[in-house]
């Protein structure tokens, strides 16, 4: 779940899963860290136990192309005025392009792109369903997300928060542009004296978008590789039947597939990493014993996704962890039911249960 452990100082060490970590520490918020020869590194500080967002910036010509650009606070608007005035002053900026439509990523994206009179560049998908999102009232979400969170059999008091929460996504974000340049997997942009290959992926969000300079060895992966942590992988109350844990795992196949190894992976939680393929195995498996231990428990009888939750997340979790755990819960499910590891069926009540076949 991306609302882990953050990242540890690692000089040129090799980590957990043979990865090595050629950089120990991650720049300070307002100052940029080069990476690799015209690649600058960005931090912004998140206000979540997953505290930080990497942003990139590459060498466009004599100007800039955006990657991502933090959650909607003052904080990170202050901190983006004094980038702008500081190690980013003298050169325009070309464009924004932004991997997906998570807060963290496209949460500025409107002020950015106003500011600097540059085009949002993201896949369609995306940047509709940012859009969408952002344009839904406290009423139409909490009512869409009870239905979701009453079916998955949580009691009042959950319920009674779902109202209370309303809409959190619109309260991170400014209005998204009114217009999109649109990418899609296997086109090529080009940045500088650079092609950069769009690579796809899914489960995390609708269409993630990571960028491959196969020229450079980079690859700017978003969230959907990341090097300590899985992404989280959820059921959400705008798609309640949707199986993205499938989705997320045809995905890392797709990149395995398509992307050579020997890249440095330029990631939006953590420390820059190479071992791109090692990782995207330890990802492929990393479901597994969830996944049998969801079965061994629907053996013992049905089971609701509120039933399952605090044998498969121990911790003590805070309300905006709970419906991270609540959709990871449900994705896992959804993707049981589809191996036909699990059948489904909704009680009287209204709960849907699953049972082991």
């Amino acid at each position: 779940m991306t609302h882990g452990p953050g990242d540890s100082p690692e000089p040129r060490s090799v980590g957990a899963g043979g990865l090595h970590f050629p950089y120990s520490e991650p720049p300070a918020p307002g100052t940029a860290l080069p990476v690799a020869p015209g690649v600058l590194w960005l931090r912004m500080p998140l206000p979540f136990a997953l505290d930080h967002i990497n942003l990139w910036v590459l060498e466009d010509g004599d100007g800039w192309t955006l990657v991502d650009t933090g959650i909607a606070t003052d904080e990170t608007r202050a901190l983006w005025d004094q980038l702008l005035a500081g190690p980013l002053r003298g050169r325009p900026a070309r464009r924004l392009i932004c991997t997906h439509f998570h807060p963290d990523h496209m949460g500025l994206s409107g002020w950015l792109t106003e500011r600097l009179g540059v085009t949002l560049w993201a896949s369609l998908t995306e940047w509709a369903f940012g859009r969408q999102l952002a344009a839904m009232s406290d009423p139409e979400f909490a009512a869409i997300s009870r239905g979701l969170y009453a079916r998955a059999g949580c009691g009042d008091d959950l319920l009674d928060l779902v109202e209370r929460r309303g809409n959190p996504y619109r309260s991170r974000v400014v209005p998204h542009p009114l217009s999109v340049r649109r990418l899609m997997n296997g086109t090529d942009v080009r940045i500088g004296e650079a092609d950069w290959r769009v690579v796809t992926g899914h489960g995390h969000s609708p269409d993630h978008v990571g960028l491959w300079c196969p020229h450079r060895r980079l690859l700017i992966s978003g969230d959907q590789v990341l090097p300590r942590i899985s992404p989280n992988v959820s059921v959400w109350p705008t798609e309640p039947d949707a199986d993205p844990l499938s989705l997320f795992l045809s995905s890392l196949h797709h990149w395995r597939a398509s992307i050579d190894d020997d890249v440095l992976v330029l990631p939006s939680h953590g420390l820059p990493f190479r071992g791109l393929h090692a990782r995207l195995g330890v990802l492929l498996h990393h479901h597994d014993s969830r996944l049998d231990e969801t079965v061994d428990l629907c053996r013992e009888g049905p089971r609701s996704a509120m039933d399952l939750l605090p044998h498969l997340f121990r911790r003590e979790l805070d309300d905006h962890q709970l419906f991270f755990a609540l959709g990871e819960t449900l994705a896992h499910l959804h993707h049981l039911a589809s191996q036909d590891r699990l059948s489904r069926a909704v009680g009287a009540d209204g709960v849907e249960r699953f049972r082991a076949c």
